[in-house]
């Protein structure tokens, strides 16, 4: 788990390394890195840590645009099909358990072309 942790880090200080001089748009960085506070929910379920909801809220207001929503649910099935950790069931419940309505459905069969 630490390991996974560490990678997942070094992921996102990478891509945010990357990402500064386009900070416009919404990056897997970004989005990976609002859901590390998330790990433990969506591998061993339980209570939702605030710091989650806080991530998944600001993630939320951040893909303003069609491109940005696509870009996040590309980004969470990346994450998803690379840890077989994660259990889609948690996955799928986690926007309502923080309050937050994101227009397509967690998964890996969605569409992500589709998204508005």
């Amino acid at each position: 788990m630490a390991k996974m942790v560490m990678t997942v880090m070094c992921l996102v200080l990478a891509c945010m390394v990357v990402v500064t001089p386009c900070a416009e748009a919404i990056s897997c960085g970004q989005v990976v890195s609002g859901l590390v506070p998330c790990l433990g929910y969506l591998t061993k379920g339980g209570a939702v840590p605030p710091a989650c909801c806080g991530g998944v809220s600001g993630l939320n207001n951040a893909a303003k645009s069609t491109s940005d929503r696509q870009t996040v649910c590309a980004c969470l099935k990346v994450a998803y099909a690379s840890n077989s950790g994660i259990n889609l069931s948690y996955a799928s419940s986690l926007p309502g358990k923080c309050g937050v309505n994101i227009p397509y459905k967690i998964s890996p069969s969605t569409d992500c072309s589709k998204v508005q």
